[in-house]
């Protein structure tokens, strides 16, 4: 009976878990409508007031767009405090390992949680929003992905150590710790090459195809314009990695489920990528169809990470069953 009550106490952390993630996946995505909208000014260079007032009198569009994303990283906040606040009270009172590691994984998510807040206002306080050109805004621009990207790791393995008993193997082999290394560079890669290609295509937008690619050849372009081609090229070529790496990873640990299952979603979800993106670059990058894109690009990257995570717990005689929703 004590064994029900603490895996319940585990379920229940972990169905919580999986919730913050999801609404930090929507957060993310609205402020991807709020930099394609080219609303990111629409509180001025006021932080944490908007416009000097706590809540805005007779806003603007760009304002009420603004003002929303702050109130939903407001909630995300609180949301955050109480998963700190569960896997403290589980931690002293379950203990063990997976409790400790429990609690690592949520502190770390919510050092993210912070540091992605103080990016998002040195975005405002510094100008660098809606279509203003800064030397300095591609850095910020990338830095925030970083940061988003570091943040969802922290959650996902959160979720992973919550979803059931994960030990990870004490020495994992080498060859798969750099193939998986590889991984994550790469897609960090694609990550910030793919914010420079946003951002060059909301401040120096193209009518036509023929026209944006004359902008990325041309010496007298912007420099993050004369960048963006390495978006489709480094997209591409991970995503052949991607897709190789999963199968390799399942061939290794065939009678792990979870291993299998997540590799089975990380290759169908590239090649989705893909195609969506080329339909993005021929659509002319509509805002919706960034948001589709980005939302893409995170599933791709949890479930990577999940792959990984899996691969690296998993034994060779494995057969439990897949952990691949709330647990």
């Amino acid at each position: 009976m004590g064994q029900e009550t603490k895996l319940d106490k585990f379920a229940g952390f972990a169905r919580y878990a999986w919730y913050v993630l999801v609404w930090n996946i929507v957060v993310i995505v609205w402020g991807v409508f709020l930099r394609a909208s080219k609303s990111g000014d629409g509180c001025g260079e006021h932080w944490l007031t908007c416009n000097g007032e706590l809540i805005p009198s007779a806003p603007q569009f760009k304002t009420v767009i603004e003002f929303s994303h702050r109130m939903t990283t407001v909630i995300d906040g609180l949301l955050m405090v109480i998963l700190l606040i569960w896997a403290v009270i589980l931690w002293r009172k379950l203990g063990g390992a997976r409790s400790r590691y429990i609690l690592y994984s949520v502190i770390g998510s919510v050092f993210f949680v912070i540091t992605e807040a103080a990016v998002g206002a040195g975005l405002v306080l510094t100008g660098n929003t809606a279509v203003a050109v800064t030397d300095t805004r591609p850095l910020w621009a990338m830095g925030h992905l970083v940061n988003t990207f570091i943040l969802l790791v922290f959650l996902t393995i959160t979720v992973w150590l919550a979803s059931g008993e994960r030990r990870i193997q004490p020495r994992p082999e080498k060859k798969a710790i750099l193939l998986i290394a590889a991984a994550i560079i790469a897609l960090f890669l694609v990550g910030m090459s793919g914010t420079l290609a946003a951002l060059s295509n909301m401040l120096f937008p193209s009518a036509t195809i023929a026209e944006g690619i004359a902008k990325d050849l041309s010496a007298a372009s912007n420099v993050i314009l004369r960048l963006r081609i390495s978006h489709p090229i480094l997209s591409v070529l991970t995503g052949v990695y991607l897709v190789f790496l999963s199968g390799w990873l399942k061939s290794r640990r065939p009678a792990s489920a979870d291993v299998r299952w997540w590799s089975g979603a990380v290759s169908a979800l590239v090649v989705v990528q893909i195609a969506f993106g080329a339909a993005t670059l021929l659509t002319m990058g509509p805002i919706v169809m960034q948001l589709g894109h980005l939302f893409l690009a995170d599933m791709v990257w949890i479930s990577m990470i999940m792959l990984a995570a899996n691969y690296l717990a998993a034994e060779q005689g494995e057969t439990a069953e897949p952990v691949s929703v709330g647990g």
